[in-house]
Formats: C-alpha cells, structure tokens, sequence
C-alpha cells in the first residue's frame, strides 16, 4: 500500500514533460494558456493543444490552409490562431472547430495580441486589425508602408505595432500613430505590464521605443516576449538571450539544438519560458534558472549541416534549414528544396506552390544572385517573398554560396 501511494505521489509531482513532438513543420507560434496547457501552429498548417504534463496533444486542430504563424491566448479561457491563410481562428478548448472565423486581410497575417475586449492581428497586407470579442466589426489601422510583423496591447487600451518599415507605432483613438524609426527592419513586438515595447530587429538588436537599444547577436532575432521582469529574445542562430529588463543585464541563454527558434512566450504564471523552431518541437525552460526541462534532444539524423561541421557554410545553412531542405523530399518545409538551386529560374520548381509576385520576377540563381538576396535583404530583393528579413557578411554568403554548389545537387 505504502508503495502505490509513493507510485502515485510521484506520478502527481513529475514535472512537464521534456519535448512536445508532433509537428511536421516548424512551430511557428506558441501561447501558453492559463490553466498550464499550450498552443502551438506550425508551417505544416496545424495547430496542437498540448498537455505539457504528460507531453500528449489534447487535440490536433485542422482548420488553416497555409502555414499558422500566430497563436494567443484570450481572457476567457479560448484561444486564438492566424496564420498565412489571412484567417483568424477562435476556439473554444474541447472543440474540434472554431467557434468563430475573423476575416478581412488580404495578406499573410503574422502577428497576435489580446486583451480583456479586444484582438490584434498584424498583416502583411500592412494593416492592423482591432477586433471586438464581443462581436462586430474591427477597426482598421493604416500607415505602415511595408509588411507588420508585430501587435501588442498597451496597459491602457492602446494598440503598437511594428514591421518591416523599420517603424514602431503607437496608435491613437483618431487612427494616427506616434511613430519611432529605428536602423533595422522588425520581426516581432512584444509589450511589457508597464507599456515599455520591445521589438526584435533584423540587425540581431532588441529595439526600445525610448532605451538603448540591446545587442544580442549578429543574425535577425524572429522571436520576442516579455514579462514584468524579464525579456526574451530568439533568433536564427538557435538560442535564446534571456535579460533582466532593468539595466538590460543578460542573465542567462537557453541552448537548444542549434536550428532557429521562431517563436518564444513566458508561461502565464511565469514559471517556466516556451519556445518553438525549426526541429519541429516545443520545449519547456525553467525561467529561473534557464535550465531545460528534461533532455535536450540531438539535431535530426537528415540535418546535412551536422553531417558536413566541418565546411564554413554549414553553419549558416542552419538557419535555413527552417524553411528549406537539401534534398527533393520537402514536403512539410514552408519553402521550396534548395537541391540543384544553381542554374534553376526562381519560382519553377515543381511541387511548391510560389506567391504570383515571385512567379513574375526574370530571375536565375547563381550564387551571385543568391549573395545578392543576403547582402541588401530578401525583401527588397525579392518582393511578395515569405522569407524572415534577414542579411549575411560577405563571407557568410561566400560560404553558404559554396555549401550549396557542393552539397545541394
């Protein structure tokens, strides 16, 4: 008797389970949600409701057709989901459907946030939309002049956003925006409890809207949240920097398996951090002390950059393996294989469905062209591109331009 109570004791006091597997894309996006479980949406165009505890799927929720880039929480129990389909989702847990469909943009959406009344969702048709949750329709906001990658609630109601015009704006009742330029293009926004707005540059920096700005690294941060203390930032390199917010004091980094963290989210009791990538998984931090929970698993067996360490530009091929594989078999990668990419006319692989913009360029890839993308941007080279912005040094692109000549054929 004595030995099943300590049996059950013990199965009531494991902690979260390690690793949460069951995408076949990249977890673009996760929420905690307040009764401990977690949302996440991926490129493969599913979204999971995980229970952390056991790391079993409550439910796998099939409703979007292109890659889910957003997911929030809301205040009412239900959550929310957008993604590249330009459709927002509401659900109620329990449910295999929405229990509403928000819709109106005309672009990719890649950005939520909730408050007690409202919905914020950021468009690359280069709008922000507030819906109501109560119902009814949602006020528009225009003026950025690129795509919005970034939404976030104010403590008083207002709404900011931030994109790839390299602006952070805060908009008032009458629709115009205070607005802060900063050097680099945005990836994401993030809002702490006392207003205080955080947005993940392109240039590997944290931008403020008053503040220096706080450099984590040299490749694009794609990830940001934040809490009353505390700001976490990931990027393309595959880690995330965790600071204190006063004095921007670093405090520690979580190391996963070195591919690129998307998305990142603090748990609601803020415990513990979340965090998605490119391996497909989500996993669990310990946001004391930075440690992982449970075991760290090794990079896939088909990554071909482990198994070429020892050539310069497999490292930088990392970061793409996000998105792209080396091989003809990609189906569940949000973007088209890069085998035999020398010599191959942009947009005329067979199997990947290319935006009409990309269909319309006059343009072959050599690694000329390919340093070109890295050196001023994939959005101002490659206009209608769902690629992060991002920009490499000229021996990065040197590097990753021979990687694939030798290896991508």
């Amino acid at each position: 008797m004595r030995r099943a109570l300590l049996l059950l004791l013990a199965l009531l006091v494991q902690p979260a389970a390690a690793e949460l597997a069951g995408h076949g894309g990249p977890v673009r996006a996760v929420a905690p949600l307040a009764d401990g479980s977690i949302v996440s949406g991926s490129f493969d165009t599913s979204v999971i409701h995980w229970n952390p505890a056991t790391g079993a799927a409550r439910a796998v929720l099939r409703f979007h057709t292109d890659a889910v880039n957003a997911a929030v929480a809301l205040p009412d129990g239900r959550f929310a989901t957008a993604g590249a389909d330009a459709r927002i989702a509401i659900w109620q847990p329990g449910l295999a459907t929405p229990v509403r469909v928000l819709e109106g943009h005309t672009g990719p959406i890649s950005a939520l946030a909730a408050n007690a009344t409202h919905l914020a969702s950021a468009s690359w048709d280069r709008t922000v939309r507030v819906w109501p949750l109560a119902g009814g329709a949602p006020r528009v906001l225009e003026g950025h002049a690129d795509n919005v990658n970034g939404v976030a609630f104010l403590s008083d109601g207002r709404v900011a956003s931030a994109g790839y015009d390299a602006t952070i704006r805060v908009w008032r009742a009458d629709g115009t925006a205070e607005i802060t330029t900063v050097p680099s293009a945005l990836n994401a926004l993030a809002a702490a409890p006392d207003g205080t707005l955080y947005a993940a540059g392109a240039d590997g920096q944290v931008h403020q809207v008053s503040g220096e700005a706080i450099r984590v690294g040299a490749l694009p941060l794609i990830a940001i949240a934040v809490d009353a203390t505390r700001l976490a930032a990931g990027g393309l390199r595959g880690s995330v920097s965790v600071f204190a917010r006063e004095g921007a004091r670093p405090l520690f980094a979580l190391e996963g398996p070195g591919l690129p963290v998307w998305s990142v989210a603090f748990s609601a009791d803020g415990q513990r951090i979340v965090t998605g990538g490119a391996d497909r998984r989500v996993r669990l931090w310990n946001a004391a002390t930075g440690r992982h929970i449970g075991a760290v698993v090794p990079e896939h067996e088909d990554d071909p950059a482990a198994a070429l360490a020892g050539h310069p530009g497999a490292d930088v091929f990392r970061a793409c393996r996000a998105c792209h594989t080396l091989t003809t078999d990609g189906a569940n990668r949000a973007g088209p294989s890069l085998a035999g990419l020398f010599g191959r006319r942009i947009a005329s692989l067979p199997g990947y469905e290319f935006s009409p913009a990309l269909r319309a360029l006059d343009l072959t890839w050599t690694p000329e062209t390919l340093g070109r993308l890295f050196e001023i941007g994939p959005n101002a080279y490659l206009p209608g591109t769902k690629m992060p912005e991002q920009t490499l040094g000229a021996a990065e692109r040197e590097a990753l331009a021979d990687f694939l000549a030798r290896f991508g054929r």
